[in-house]
């Protein structure tokens, strides 16, 4: 789980903001909200971020998926450059490096890891271990002239040696030493439990499409049960009854096989393979008595959106560790359906998962009953253009009260978060 998570000087933020999972003291909503994966320390598994159109919402999921990209897939070569921009409305940051810290609970090991990096290559990264008391996992610096990484262990880490003079072959001026350690055929409890960890932060397809094939394919290889998904489906007043998924391969021919095989292997013979193979989920309705089918593609965007979000619930609810980021949660759903999704994480999720939406629902503020406050996030622009990112549970009593309505509250303006817009007119007199 994720207890806090920083950045500085990416895309639209430029100074340290941080989005943190750690619970207040209210215990309100508590059995619903908050999971202790290790005694005394109460995390949130839900954070709901709101605000105005280009506010920076979506640059924080960004920002959290970029550094999942740089831990989990390594360049390869030296010479590629990462795909980010720094805060570009000032002089001085373009030429700044980007930072990020992650603090996070891994089979009840709380891990803090940082980086320092510009567009070429990684600068500075360090991971620390508390176990009980803070200790240094691995310290790395980068010679830029050279090009050369230098990696160093800390002194509980075993076979200290073996693994700097290892990893620091597999780890180019432009890999993280985690990513670096994927390519390496080495052994180390500690980067192998963060790997791992970084391996439950999904990176999910924004369309409902590709969501749609998500589904598909969990539900083929059996990761994700057809009973509950259907169930959730029923419940979600769609009128479905039944779910099958039909799947179609078309056949490549020997020839075809033959030459990719020898060129490029067999992984590549599979992908093509996999590439060439038709997954569909037909829906059965129940119409007056009479049940009806239809391909997915038939349905409504709201009902594939829906049927991509009950594989979402699946995971979140059956499995263990996921971390769910979804932009515009509430896109092609009714609000009622937008709250009965969030009810049932909460009230099913019972795992150390956790959820991380941006939305422009507001209903769910009208409703003290469904929301903590420290849950609830905000993005804004200050006056330099850049993102601010804070809590409802920052706010004092003087602005937010237990009995306030935060909808009132929200959209009169008060908590910032919204767009502050012109009026209706528009000149439409030609210039002489």
């Amino acid at each position: 789980m994720i207890i806090n998570f920083s950045v500085e000087n990416f895309g639209s933020i430029k100074e340290k903001q941080t989005l943190s999972f750690l619970a207040n003291k209210s215990d309100h909503l508590e059995d619903y909200y908050i999971i202790e994966p290790i005694k005394g320390l109460r995390l949130n598994k839900l954070a709901l971020i709101y605000g105005a159109n280009a506010s920076g919402k979506t640059t924080i999921l960004k920002a959290l998926d970029f550094l999942r990209e740089i831990c989990t897939n390594p360049f390869s070569k030296k010479t590629e450059t990462f795909n980010f921009e720094p805060f570009l409305f000032d002089e001085d940051t373009p030429n700044q490096n980007t930072r990020f810290e992650l603090e996070f609970i891994k089979s009840g090991i709380r891990y803090l890891y940082d980086v320092e990096l510009n567009k070429n290559s990684i600068i500075n990264e360090n991971l620390y271990n508390f176990n009980p008391n803070k200790a240094l996992v691995f310290g790395r610096i980068t010679d830029e002239k050279k090009e050369l990484t230098r990696i160093r262990f800390g002194g509980k880490i075993s076979k200290r040696k073996t693994l700097n003079d290892n990893l620091e072959i597999f780890t180019l001026w432009n890999n993280t030493v985690l990513g670096g350690f994927q390519k390496a055929n080495l052994d180390n409890f500690e980067l192998k439990q963060v790997s791992e960890w970084f391996k439950t932060l999904l990176n999910l397809p924004a369309d409902s499409k590709k969501t749609e094939d998500l589904v598909t394919r969990l539900l083929e290889k059996q990761n994700i049960k057809k009973s509950f998904i259907l169930d959730i489906l029923k419940k979600a007043d769609l009128n479905i009854v039944d779910l099958d998924l039909n799947i179609e391969s078309e056949d490549l021919d020997d020839d075809t096989i033959s030459f990719f095989a020898k060129k490029y292997g067999n992984d590549v013979v599979e992908e093509l393979k996999d590439k060439a193979t038709v997954r569909e989920v037909i829906l059965t309705h129940n119409v007056n008595g009479k049940k009806y089918s239809l391909s997915v593609n038939n349905e409504s965007k709201g009902t594939q959106r829906y049927l991509g979000y009950s594989s979402l619930l699946s995971m979140l609810i059956e499995f263990n560790g996921f971390i769910m980021p979804i932009d515009e949660l509430e896109s092609s759903l009714h609000p009622d359906l937008f709250h009965h999704f969030l009810l049932t994480y909460l009230v099913n999720g019972k795992k150390e998962s956790q959820l991380i939406a941006t939305t422009h629902n507001r209903e769910i503020l009208n409703n003290r009953d469904l929301f903590r406050d420290d849950a609830i996030w905000f993005t804004d622009k200050n006056g330099d253009s850049a993102t601010e990112l804070y809590s409802l549970a920052d706010f004092d009593s003087s602005v937010v009260r237990d009995t306030s309505n935060v909808f009132n509250a929200y959209k009169s303006g008060k908590l910032g978060g919204v767009p502050n817009l012109g009026d209706y007119y528009i000149d439409l007199e030609d210039e002489e």
